[in-house]
């Protein structure tokens, strides 16, 4: 379903490079970024983390989960498909001598068998970017990179917000989930430029029927915000969804 000036997202393409590309390290002057440690903070819980964990960051941006959990003492690989996102993450780890790699790949050619003992796909990380009907098919290739036994934390943007706090301008397809706007981002140098962003949405139950297609176990979905995850239930006036679960075979 679409409106004139609203299509959906580019199907099968990285539509989000240019605007990634454009951003560069401005991109982690963002306020949402601000609360990267606090989320580290209660994932390493969350998902029973210790040092010497291996563990997947599936869209990681420029790293700064990646970065975080590699600080804490944790083997990180993380995967984007900006070459100019993987770049930055790179240069802080080589900097800070992390054990953290990083590597340009698209979520959709994801083909990690068990490889890793956890997996995190934080802040509309590739899965969040796609064109609301990929998911399903993206979800199993995250959780099978997963050992069994391991665990998983995703979050997405809740579909309930998107909706009920839509602004003029905005546009929300009730058929796919796709949530749409047209956003003023600011690179390194202070210019600016306007782009479309597509942001799939969700609900609770839809969160917990793709992980019982994909054998994970949910401990639980908590209704969190940048900055502040906690083990609380979801409510109408969170931004999004954090699911917490562990793969079961």
């Amino acid at each position: 379903m679409s409106e004139p000036g609203h299509a959906g997202p580019p199907t099968g393409e990285y539509w989000f490079g240019p605007a990634a590309a454009f951003m560069g390290r401005a991109y982690l002057r963002n306020a949402f970024t601000m609360g990267t440690a606090q989320e580290i903070d209660f994932l390493w819980e969350a998902l029973e983390l210790s040092e010497g964990a291996h563990v997947l960051d599936v869209g990681c941006g420029p790293g700064r989960h990646s970065l975080e959990l590699a600080r804490r003492g944790a083997q990180v690989v993380g995967i984007d498909a900006s070459a100019e996102f993987i770049g930055l993450a790179r240069e802080t780890a080589e900097k800070e001598r992390l054990t953290a790699t990083f590597d340009v790949l698209d979520v959709r050619d994801l083909s990690y068998d068990g490889d890793f003992d956890a997996v995190v796909c934080l802040c509309q990380g590739g899965f969040g970017l796609l064109d609301g009907r990929e998911e399903i098919e993206v979800f199993r290739r995250i959780a099978r990179s997963i050992r069994i036994g391991g665990r998983i934390g995703l979050s997405a943007f809740s579909a309930l917000f998107a909706a009920r706090f839509l602004e003029p301008g905005e546009w929300f397809d009730a058929a796919t989930g796709v949530f749409h706007e047209r956003a003023t981002v600011r690179n390194d140098e202070g210019e600016e430029r306007e782009f479309d962003l597509w942001t799939t949405c969700f609900t609770t139950r839809e969160l917990e029927l793709l992980a019982a297609s994909a054998d994970i176990e949910v401990d639980g979905v908590y209704g969190v915000t940048p900055g502040r995850y906690r083990a609380a239930p979801p409510d109408l006036d969170c931004t999004e969804l954090l699911l917490v679960g562990q793969r079961s075979r």
